[in-house]
This record gives structure tokens, C-alpha cells and sequence, in this order.
């Protein structure tokens, strides 16, 4: 695999008006008011989102904004996702970081197991058990492209899931262009692994050393950790990593190997996206710094020149499993040590696609034209697969489009919206036994229907013809509504119909 070295001095290209259409959401869950914290305006979470209730922490916590959070029910509710939904830019890529503290809130000894999605994609499991015996908040980021105009991040129940799902906080920032651009975000999305500054074991550097609220973690201990000048002119290289990261160091003072166990702890057999970022603080005169890096012993780069200004060596994919040996050594003739100031991993995640937008837009307008639709009708009403929304069963392959509505019995009320018929993959509509009102639609365009089930509701109007040449429609329900006017002729007579208007409908004749 080639990889690249990249080296910049300054970048010319930079956000002038994002800022003022899309503005960094900083989600305080469960709270019911505004607060400000470590310099940044923290929301109330009830504009994002309607599921799941909010609820106090009882235990001490350090931090203002682990003290409420959100829960989700988790009975009756495995693998329905419950969703935050922030207005975005769906051409630009975004951090999302999601922070998690139990403090007990549901009685458990243990905090729940669930997973986290974004938009189609499944994200990950969260697992947050080992930080919070030892007291700590667990949280995980991402960067993620949206599928649409509104960003959802999503909690779900598993099956080892054993109680509700719970969320602190949620973090949304757009990112300028130049960050991650060698990852392309309509085929992968990336969760973060690691993120460290090398010989620094002080507190996390987070905003405002770091303008995209990145969080970059000590790591030192039990290495070779040495200071850099402070006057090291470092700024402007690829993703922007702060300054801060560059005045330690992970160093060797003689020509020798550096081996690190980075990223700490074992990961999946995958692709992964690495970035290791260097810089130098002047050599002697006359003395030189270049480095063969390689990971797991396989060369990842040779004879990288290390510079003051600074330089970055990434690569994606590249394969990882298991324990990672990172090793750094002198190039033949490099007459100094080997050093290091950061590095970021992150999981490459395929992007699990989008369902038609033409069945989301109508999907969400049938939600607004129902009073109380299911509470998990919110994100991608198809994916992740396994995850679909209430009632609702989709296509499998590259094209995902809603084949089957079923909402038979669950108390709906309101009317059914005029874009059902935007949804032309429909095969069945069963919304029986419910408290419907307003009319039937038009349903002409639903040339593959085969099931109306509309029976014990309290539609009114008539019947629209059309219905009668729907060439595969096999049931047709509509017993016990407020029908009127005449059934038409193409319905009664058609051959292989099964069609119940009686009893009810009284001002409905045959």
C-alpha cells in the first residue's frame, strides 16, 4: 500500500457562512433548561427529540451535564430505535460524540448494555459497565456525513439489553473540509479508536485548545516522554490537530527503535483509518531525523523527514486485529532518535445506506397526519436493517423501499396523509382497529397493493374507484367505518376480491 506523507504550511480554504446556517449543537439530555459550561451554551434536549423521559442523577457527579439524562423503555421496545434529530448540512461531515453516565438511574446495579446508531448506520455497542465502576463517564465519537436534512442519532435495546437505555449528552459539530478528507463519507463513516497526545499526561486537551471539541487523551506512562520548545511552529497541517499536542513528545535520545502498544487494548479484525502526527523541535546542526515507521511489523512508511513545522502520515484502510505494535526507528543515516506527538485510529464503518427518500418524506408526513404515532417513528424508517420503524417492513438490496404497513390495533388516531400513495412499493396497508378519521386517499399509484385493511375505524367519504384497477389487489377491508355513497362496480365485481364493507357503514350502499 502506497501512503502518502502530507505537509502543510497554511490552508486558504476556510468556512466563511456554515457557521451561521449550522451552528455546533451541544445537547444537555434530560435537562429541561438552558446551561453554560466550560465556556459553551449547553440545550435542553425536548427540541430534538419527544421519546423517553427525563430523569434526575442522584449520585455526585463532576461534570454539570452528567446530572440528568434521557431513558428509553426498554419493554416491549428490543431493536426499536429511539432518535435525536438535529438539523444539518447533508453535504458536510460532522463530529458527533455521545457521553454516557448511569448513576443508577434505573435501579440496576450494572448500567444496561444498547446499541447507538447514526442515521442508517449502526454505530456501535455501548458499553459503558468498566468506566463506570471506577466512577467515570464513558463517551464515543464519530464522524458521519449526513443521509438527509436532519442528522439522527439513535439508542436501541438488544438482546442483552436489561434495562432502559440511557444517554448524558450529545455533542454535534460540523468539521471544515480539510479534516478526515481522505475517507470517503458516502461509502464509510469513522468511529473514533484512539486519540492521543504522545508524552502528556496532564488532563484531556478538549475545546478551547481544540477548535472542533476533539478529545485528545494522555498518553505517557511507562514510555519515553521528553518536552518540545515552546516556540515550536506548528500550524495548519492536515485535520488540524492543536498546537498543544506538539509541545510533548514520545522521543528517543539515541538512534534506537520506539515500540508502542498503540492504539491500548486489542481491536476487531478490520479496516481502520490512522493518522500519526510529528514535528520537530531543531535538530542540532548538521544531525538529521528520519524514521521508518512500521505497525505489526509491516512497513507503514519509510525515511519520514520530521520537520518544525510539522507533518502527518496517514492511512486508510489499513488492516489491524488484536494488539497493535506501533514501532518507530531511526532511517539508515538518521543521526537522532525517533519521536512522536500524536495519533488519532478510527474504525472504518461501511455507511448502511438510506431508505428512497421519496418513502421517508411520505412516511414522515403520515406521521404528522397521525396524532400519536409510535414513538420510534423517527431516523431512517428502514435501517439499520433489523431496526425498522414500528409496523413497517422494507426491501432488502441496493434500492431499500417500504413494502408493508401494519398498525393494525395499536390506538392510532388522526388520518391517513395523501403521500401513502407516494410509496410505490407498498404490498400491504393494514391499519385496522384503530380510531382513524378524514378519508381514503387515492391509492392509484400503488399498482403492486394487494392488502387494504382499513376495517373498525371511523373513515368517512367515499369510495374511490380507482381501487378497482388495482390488478393485484386481493382485500379489501373497510367494515365498520362511515362510508357513503355507492361501492363502485369495478370493486364489486371484481374477480378474486375479497371485499367486506358490512356490517357498519350504513350510508354505503352495493
Amino acid at each position: 500500500m502506497m501512503i502518502t506523507p502530507f505537509l502543510f504550511l497554511s490552508f486558504l480554504l476556510l468556512p466563511v457562512a456554515l457557521s451561521q446556517l449550522f451552528r455546533d449543537v451541544f445537547i444537555d439530555c434530560g435537562a429541561n433548561v438552558k446551561s453554560t459550561f466550560n465556556d459553551l451554551e449547553w440545550l435542553p434536549d425536548n427540541d430534538y427529540i419527544s421519546a423517553g423521559t427525563s430523569k434526575n442523577i442522584t449520585a455526585p457527579v463532576l461534570v454539570p451535564t452528567l446530572a440528568t439524562v434521557r431513558t428509553f423503555p426498554l419493554q416491549n421496545n428490543a431493536f426499536k430505535k429511539f432518535c435525536y434529530e438535529i438539523p444539518v448540512d447533508r453535504t458536510r461531515k460532522y463530529l458527533i460524540r455521545a457521553t454516557y453516565y448511569y448513576g443508577g438511574v434505573n435501579g440496576n446495579v450494572n448500567p444496561p448494555v444498547f446499541d447507538q446508531i447514526v442515521d442508517g448506520t449502526l454505530w456501535s455497542v455501548v458499553n459503558t459497565t468498566d468506566d463506570y465502576l471506577r466512577g467515570d463517564s464513558s463517551y464515543y465519537e464519530g464522524v458521519f456525513m449526513p443521509t438527509g436534512k436532519n442528522l439522527s442519532v439513535c439508542l436501541a435495546a438488544n438482546t442483552y439489553t436489561d434495562s432502559d437505555p440511557f444517554i448524558s449528552a450529545l455533542e454535534v459539530v460540523l468539521l471544515w473540509d480539510q479534516l478526515y478528507n481522505s475517507t470517503d463519507f458516502k461509502a464509510y463513516s469513522l468511529s473514533l479508536v484512539a486519540r492521543h497526545s504522545f508524552g502528556y499526561d496532564g488532563p484531556v486537551i478538549a475545546y478551547p485548545d481544540d477548535q472542533f471539541y476533539r478529545y485528545w487523551s494522555p498518553f505517557g506512562e511507562d514510555a519515553f516522554p521528553q518536552s518540545s520548545l515552546p516556540n515550536l511552529a506548528v500550524s495548519g497541517i492536515w485535520n488540524l490537530p492543536p498546537p498543544k499536542v506538539f509541545q510533548t513528545r514520545l522521543a528517543k535520545s539515541q538512534p534506537e527503535p520506539l515500540t508502542l502498544f498503540w492504539p491500548p487494548g486489542p481491536v476487531a479484525s478490520d479496516n481502520y483509518s490512522i493518522a500519526l502526527y510529528f514535528a520537530d523541535d531543531q535538530t542540532a546542526s548538521g544531525s538529521s531525523r528520519t524514521i521508518d515507521i512500521t505497525i505489526n511489523g509491516v512497513a507503514y512508511y519509510n525515511n519520514l523527514s520530521v520537520i518544525p513545522a510539522g507533518v502527518v502520515v496517514f492511512a486508510n484502510p489499513w488492516p489491524l486485529s488484536g494488539i497493535t505494535n506501533l514501532t518507530l526507528a531511526p532511517s539508515p543515516g538518521s543521526t537522532v532518535g525517533p519521536l512522536i506527538n500524536a495519533g488519532e485510529v478510527f474504525h472504518m464503518l461501511p455507511t448502511g445506506g438510506k431508505t428512497l427518500p421519496r418513502d421517508v418524506i411520505a412516511m414522515i408526513n403520515l406521521r404528522k397526519s397521525f396524532q400519536n404515532p409510535p414513538a420510534d417513528w423517527h431516523g431512517d424508517p428502514c435501517l439499520p436493517s433489523g431496526y425498522s420503524w414500528t409496523g413497517v417492513t422494507c426491501s432488502e438490496g441496493p434500492r431499500i423501499r417500504i413494502i408493508t404497513l401494519n398498525l393494525t390495533s395499536i390506538g392510532l388516531s388522526g388520518s391517513i396523509s395523501p403521500s401513502i400513495s407516494r410509496m410505490t412499493a407498498l404490498n400491504s396497508i393494514l391499519l385496522g382497529n384503530n380510531s382513524l378519521m378524514g378519508t381514503i386517499p387515492d391509492l392509484s399509484s400503488l399498482k403492486g397493493l394487494e392488502i387494504l385493511h382499513l376495517e373498525n375505524n371511523q373513515l368517512g367519504g367515499t369510495i374511490h374507484p380507482s381501487l378497482g384497477n388495482l390488478r393485484n389487489l386481493r382485500e379489501l377491508f373497510l367494515q365498520n367505518n362511515n362510508l357513503t355513497g355507492q361501492v363502485p362496480s369495478n370493486l364489486a365485481q371484481k374477480p378474486g376480491l375479497t371485499l367486506r364493507y358490512t356490517p357498519g357503514n350504513p350510508f354505503l350502499h352495493p
